[in-house]
């Protein structure tokens, strides 16, 4: 199937009109959806903890899900180390079964937990719900994550700190459901990572540079649900990103979810509207500061079909581009197709799709994934023309199951970081110019990839999961895909001793990874830099002293490996880390 782009430029008024026009018809015609239910669950995501300065760690931003009946307080599983940050690895391809407790264990509305370990690295969170009316429910969740550093061989500062405050409020009303949520996010991190030829830097030059980026964010949003209406869903949010160099960022983001299913119609049409606008003070050259604006609007119809054992969604997704800077829109149209099929007494399942869409990049979302970018990038969207699979799933037996995948993907400017150009060794430089910060580059990218993963029930008490996947890049442009692993191995296990005591254990494997080495001083003279692979080890093991409190202990990067996921930022080597939780209602 062909993706056709279509592209103008200065779209006229008269053009314009029509096509808002269009998306309020749309909007009008298919006003509301009938509700599914949608039920709460416990989620652990098992991720080791490694605080090192160059592990970029975030708080993972979770969906908003409102339980459609008045149902009893939500169950909390609280887990000592049940820390939602992003460690060097994301290996989110699957989850083992949760394993069941020996004994029940009391659930508490309210938790608060501290660990220290070497390093000077802390954890402190505290987590808190509470029930204001029969269908109503209040919470708030405070996090705060450092570290004083202390890598060796270094010259500047790594110290680290990520704090998060998270406000939520549902309701759960007869005909109308809703949510409303508030985020606000502290980060200081340092651009510690000078390259090898600072070894003979003088004293002076090392004390001038200070190489701190502190990241102010907040976010505001909320959900609404409606029953028996043409309108299943809606969800809605506001964000605005700023720095210490005064860049700044506003985002606005909004998902009308529309259904034909109370006419018994299998239709859906989705909606997806992006607002952004942001701008940096001054571009990597100090020539001009950069400004940027987008305005998105995709319409995403899709029928579904259900016979038997098989299921097919038929869809595409039309967008409508606009680059507000520079007065350039484009139109997008993009297969949205997948199904699945099925047999052997619904033991397996064989399922294909063909997607795409529009992604729109921002610093936000660049500065979660790699928190030493500089403030000096070029923001604009990805291109997604399709993502072409197949794959099955299923049980070999009642404790082993397994999925395997095969993808062919096709992207237009995607998004790869890469280093930005050694400036030199003068004094009076940005922090961010001594060659040890990223940028952003964009290309034509084509990726292969395969996919497996064998998830192991063994009993009540213990479980393993494994899974790798293998990608293979054909760039435009770029000589590499630019800081992209070919090869990724996540095996994660867990354990129940007895009713107080749990352990678990989790090693990862990437692969090596490409980087460019270019210098403002020496245009000509670049240089492929291969960082090398890496395996990272972490142990856990806790003590359940009675129902409120349990004692932790966990090491992570137990290979005491120096590694470096970005360029010349070495992580830290092997950690440990003492903690307590404490579990109780006011």
């Amino acid at each position: 199937m062909k993706t056709r782009i279509y592209s103008f430029q200065n779209v006229s008024l008269n053009n314009l009109t029509v096509f808002f026009l269009l998306l309020l018809f749309s909007m009008k015609t298919h006003y509301a959806q009938e509700v599914d239910t949608l039920k709460t669950e416990v989620v652990n995501i098992v991720k080791p903890y490694t605080p090192s300065i160059s592990d970029a760690i975030k708080i993972k931003e979770t969906s908003l899900l409102i339980d459609n009946t008045n149902t009893p307080k939500k169950e909390v599983t609280y887990s000592i180390f049940s820390v939602p940050v992003a460690s060097t690895f994301n290996p989110a391809k699957g989850k083992a079964t949760n394993l069941e407790n020996i004994i029940p264990i009391p659930f508490y509305d309210n938790y608060a937990f501290f660990g220290i370990g070497n390093y000077t690295n802390m954890i402190a969170e505290i987590s808190s719900n509470f029930e204001t009316g029969n269908s109503e429910n209040l919470s708030f969740f405070f996090t705060h994550r450092s570290s004083q550093g202390g890598i060796k061989n270094i010259y500047l500062d790594d110290q680290f700190y990520n704090s998060q405050l998270e406000l939520n409020y549902t309701s759960n009303q007869k005909e109308i459901n809703y949510a409303l949520n508030a985020k606000f996010k502290h980060q200081l991190y340092n651009w510690y990572g000078l390259n090898n030829l600072f070894d003979f830097a003088s004293p002076e030059l090392i004390n001038s540079i200070d190489s701190r980026q502190i990241y102010y964010n907040g976010k505001v949003g909320g959900v609404l649900q409606i029953d028996d209406s043409y309108l299943e869903q809606v969800a809605a949010s506001f964000g605005f990103t700023t720095d210490r160099y005064s860049s700044s960022e506003f985002n606005f983001k909004a998902y009308p979810e529309f259904s034909l299913n109370t006419l018994d119609i299998p239709v859906k049409i989705d909606m997806d509207i992006n607002f952004l606008n942001g701008k940096f003070s001054k571009n990597y050259s100090n020539i001009m500061g950069i400004d940027y604006g987008f305005f998105n609007v995709g319409i995403l119809p899709s029928y579904d079909f259900n016979y038997e054992q098989l299921f097919l969604s038929v869809g595409l997704a039309g967008y409508f581009s606009s680059d507000l800077k520079n007065s350039k829109s484009r139109f997008y149209a993009y297969p949205k197709i997948k199904g699945s099929y099925r047999f052997a007494n619904e033991q397996f399942v064989a399922y294909a799709g063909l997607e795409g869409g529009l992604k729109q990049n921002s610093y936000d979302s660049f500065k979660e994934d790699n928190p030493y970018l500089s403030p000096t990038l070029s923001i604009k969207p990805t291109s997604k023309l399709y993502n072409g699979f197949a794959g099955l799933k299923g049980e070999l037996t009642n404790s082993v199951i397994f999925n395997v995948k095969v993808s062919y993907a096709k992207e237009d400017d995607k998004a790869l970081l890469i280093l930005n150009d050694y400036k030199g060794q003068a004094v009076g430089l940005e922090a961010y110019e001594y060659g040890n910060s990223f940028t952003v580059v964009y290309d034509k990218v084509r990726t292969v990839s395969f996919f497996g993963e064998l998830i192991f029930n063994l009993s009540d008490i213990f479980n393993i999961e494994l899974n790798s996947t293998f990608y293979s890049y054909d760039t435009s442009k770029e000589l590499k895909a630019w800081n992209l692993p070919k090869f990724e191995t996540t095996i994660i296990a867990d354990i129940k001793f007895n009713e107080n005591i749990y352990g678990g254990a989790s090693l990862f494997y990437v692969g090596k990874r490409s980087d460019l080495i270019n210098s403002s001083i020496n245009p000509l003279n670049s240089e492929t830099l291969t960082l090398d692979s890496y395996f990272d080890l972490n142990l856990k093991l806790g003590y359940r002293c009675n129902k409120k409190l349990t004692i932790s202990i966990k090491g992570a990067n137990l290979l005491g490996n120096n590694y470096q996921k970005w360029a010349n930022y070495r992580v830290q080597g092997a950690q440990g880390m003492l903690g307590a939780s404490y579990k109780f209602d006011w």
